[in-house]
């Protein structure tokens, strides 16, 4: 009885578990007392009991461990420089797909709410707003898939006190960098209305808008800073369970402030606000309370007796790695939305009924290749965690495997999507609105017959990002996006707005080639050299 006492009043340790060491002292005197052993006999009889106790003690709660931890942690976690490729890619990326599919129900659930309840010139302004979200949400996901890539470098070689002096200083200057932006687009509403064109009879329902989506940036930010962070790590389940909630509860908030209460487009605004909040800072809780991230082993980054990652120096070498990859992946994710804009502006143009049919279709558009998308950033993944390792012949195996996995998913969405864009277009279009889906219809055909193209340029931009030359990543995306906004410009005078679908493809191909010779002739000859 004693015993049993013991063991169900012993308190736990620091981590949660039962101090076994404790315990087994406590409970040996207990026996010892229990059959009057007392004097040097006694004293001998507990030391010998209170040995035999913490053996068992420890091994138990090595046990316990590995039942909380090994079983269920372990498995969320892939170590991407063994086993083999194209299988733990794929199981890998699943996660990520099905968790950016979630992430554009944000905006999906506005954009089929309000266009079928408010009306067209709603779904133009939160279609337009749209495409000015992704680029402002771009800046702090290129800065955290910067860092991210540094994450998976020092996760590859194993150096664990790099790796938590490089998430504390990441997450320090991607906040700072959010925060400025924040401020900085709230003062320049109105400027930012002027350059991306928007009609008079748009204009009031985008800012409305914009004035409530803009505080969901500090939540975008940290929920794709600490994604990015998992998925450095191998961890890539977490993230889509924290944006599998949150996309329900924006759906079921999008009814009832757009449909039950009347809200129009301050609703749908709100709606998202509050369920990117909840997957940021519920993110945010489960890393910070997670004592042990394991891969096959533990990553300690919040243990109490490493004093606690905020307590980490400051480092200006690794400062500057995180510096120079994620300025250049924050300037390549950037570049590449900033290109998007100007084509929102030009489409924006065109008028409202154009606006709302390429609302509707980058929707279409972007659910159709997040997928190759996904994968790229998996392979990237992949790619750096087998860099840090030096397995430089893993990583040429792998280019491989993943290009072949990307052409073949990317040929089967242009079919489908091809073949079902009428019907698909009529999910966020009212039928009688033929103009409309007619117009979308025409930009999945001509853009969507390309998959193939920016499946290939998502794995080259991962690729270059993670061997630690993301100016490459820049440079492909001067060249995608850069012809893209030049040639829409020109062919939109003599062909309207197909002139703009056409430029598209043919930016994606020019640098698919770019990026294909330089991996050829260059980066496979000098990858050990890097």
């Amino acid at each position: 009885m004693y015993c049993l006492y013991a063991v169900q009043s012993e308190k736990r340790s620091e981590n949660g578990n039962l101090d076994f060491q404790r315990l087994s002292w406590k409970t040996a005197m207990v026996l010892a007392a229990s059959e009057n052993t007392y004097g040097d006999t006694g004293v001998f009889c507990a030391i010998s009991r209170a040995k035999n106790i913490y053996a068992c003690g420890m091994g138990l709660d090595k046990y316990i461990t590995k039942i909380k931890l090994g079983k269920y942690i372990k498995r969320m976690y892939y170590d991407l420089t063994k086993g083999k490729i194209s299988k733990n890619l794929i199981l890998f990326a699943l996660p990520m797909m099905a968790g950016n599919l979630m992430q554009q129900f944000y905006n999906i659930a506005d954009t089929l709410i309000v266009g079928r309840v408010v009306g067209k010139n709603a779904l133009a302004a939160v279609g337009s707003a749209y495409t000015l979200m992704t680029f402002l949400t771009s800046i702090f996901l290129g800065l955290s898939m910067g860092a991210g890539a540094l994450f998976s470098i020092y996760k590859g070689k194993n150096d664990k006190h790099a790796l938590r002096v490089a998430v504390v200083h990441a997450f320090v200057l991607i906040m700072a960098v959010t925060v400025f932006v924040n401020v900085l687009v709230y003062a320049c509403m109105h400027p930012i209305l002027w350059f991306l064109r928007v009609p008079q009879e748009v204009m009031e329902g985008m800012r409305q808008y914009l004035v409530i989506i803009y505080v969901g940036l500090l939540a975008s930010s940290l929920y794709n800073f600490f994604a990015c962070l998992l998925r450095a790590l191998g961890n890539s389940t977490v993230p889509l369970v924290f944006l599998a909630i949150s996309s329900v509860l924006n759906i079921g908030l999008d009814l009832l402030f757009v449909v039950s209460f009347h809200w129009g487009i301050r609703g749908a605004a709100a709606a998202t606000v509050i369920s990117q909040y909840i997957a940021g800072i519920g993110i945010l809780i489960y890393v910070v309370l997670q004592q042990r991230c394991a891969a096959g082993e533990t990553m300690e980054p919040w243990e109490s007796q490493q004093k606690g990652m905020l307590r980490e120096g400051f480092d200006p070498v690794i400062m500057k790695k995180i510096l120079t990859l994620s300025s250049l992946t924050c300037l390549q994710q950037s570049v590449m939305n900033f290109g998007i804009l100007m084509v929102q502006g030009l489409v924006n143009s065109f008028g409202a009924t154009t606006m709302a049919a390429f609302a509707a279709a980058v929707k279409i558009d972007t659910f159709a290749y997040l997928p190759v998308q996904d994968f790229g950033n998996a392979y990237s993944t992949f790619v750096a965690q087998n860099y840090g390792a030096k397995d430089y012949g893993r990583i040429q195996k792998g280019t491989k495997e993943a290009f072949a996995v990307s052409i073949v998913f990317s040929i089967i969405i242009s079919i489908l999507v091809c073949t079902f864009a009428a019907p698909l277009m009529q999910i966020f279009v009212k039928a009688q609105e033929t103009a409309v889906i007619a117009c979308g219809v025409q930009y999945l055909r001509i853009e969507g017959s390309f998959y193939c193209g920016i499946g290939c340029l998502f794995l080259l931009y991962g690729y270059y990002r993670a061997i630690n030359k993301a100016q490459m990543s820049v440079v492909l995306t001067v060249i995608s996006l850069g012809l893209r906004v030049v040639l829409a410009y020109i062919l939109s005078v003599p062909l309207k707005a197909p002139g703009i679908w056409v430029a598209i493809p043919i930016g994606w191909v020019a640098a698919d080639v770019t990026g294909l010779c330089y991996m050829r002739y260059v980066n496979h000859k000098n990858l050990k050299e890097i």
